[in-house]
């Protein structure tokens, strides 16, 4: 089963919007100062001296308008990647994402003028490319337009106008290069999880027998030295076709999907069959 909504958000994407929203209410309270901002701030020039700030800067914010789109972004398209991915992947895809941005910031500082980088925006990125990635054609209403944007479009230009403003030095007060790198750490998680999953699924779907689990030790030993093809076991049969089934619901509907006893027989068996070319 996977994460269960409560008022409309998924468990990872309720407890980072508290989050954001707690630190944000600390900032403009108890700790107004700039010395706040700047230690949980990323700061490419002294980052070797901040470490923590590549993950802290995505939970402070530059202002009421700065976390209310971000967070507004992350209700919108945080539950079904969430639950797509799984709560425990989620999380850790969020957190790559931004730091993927921060990373970005450090490589490029001595190239781009970098300032002081904060907010979620990276991470936010990260999140509409893989909503993108899974539902390419889902319509996303946009104001003012009045007809829904399909979400592959939206996410491609809202990448291509960040990477625009960045490359021509515009609106510096904005962390392009965060939003960039995000997106950037988004695709290639993206692309390696697929490749993962197909490479999984090529050995699970394809596979001729999985040693010690799909042939019984008798029918093994009357085969002797006998390379020709036999008929597989109903065993061999049945647990094929489960396999089919927990990779047709994953296609379907997700990882996130997934019960622990299908992982668990999913990573089994991906374990036991042999690699194929």
């Amino acid at each position: 089963m996977g994460p269960q909504r409560m008022f409309g958000m998924t468990p990872w994407v309720r407890r980072i919007l508290v989050a954001n929203v707690v630190v944000y209410l600390l900032q403009q309270t108890i700790f107004s100062d700039t010395l706040f901002f700047n230690q949980l701030g990323f700061n490419p020039l002294l980052a070797a001296d901040h470490p923590w700030s590549f993950l802290t800067y995505m939970f402070v914010h530059a202002g009421i308008l700065h976390i209310a789109f971000n967070l507004l972004a992350l209700y919108v398209f945080g539950p079904p990647v969430e639950e797509r991915l799984g709560a425990r992947a989620f999380l850790g895809f969020y957190l790559i994402c931004g730091l993927g941005g921060a990373l970005l910031s450090y490589a490029l500082m001595l190239m781009v003028k970098v300032g002081v980088v904060v907010g979620a925006s990276g991470a936010i990125y990260g999140i509409m490319v893989a909503f993108a990635w899974y539902w390419p054609n889902e319509p996303i209403f946009v104001f003012p337009l009045p007809e829904p944007v399909k979400a592959k479009w939206l996410v491609a230009f809202m990448f291509a106008f960040s990477l625009a403003l960045a490359a021509f030095g515009l609106t510096p007060g904005t962390a392009h290069l965060a939003h960039l790198g995000g997106a950037g750490a988004a695709f290639l998680w993206l692309k390696l999880n697929d490749w993962q999953w197909g490479r999984a699924e090529k050995r699970l779907r394809g596979g001729t027998a999985i040693p010690g689990v799909l042939v019984h030790p008798a029918v093994r030993a009357a085969r002797g030295s006998d390379p020709g093809p036999k008929p597989r076991p109903a065993a061999s049969d049945r647990t094929h076709a489960e396999i089919d089934r927990v990779l047709d619901k994953i296609s379907a509907r997700g990882i996130g999907s997934l019960t622990p006893a299908e992982r668990k027989f999913l990573a089994e068996m991906s374990k036991k069959m042999p690699p194929r070319n």
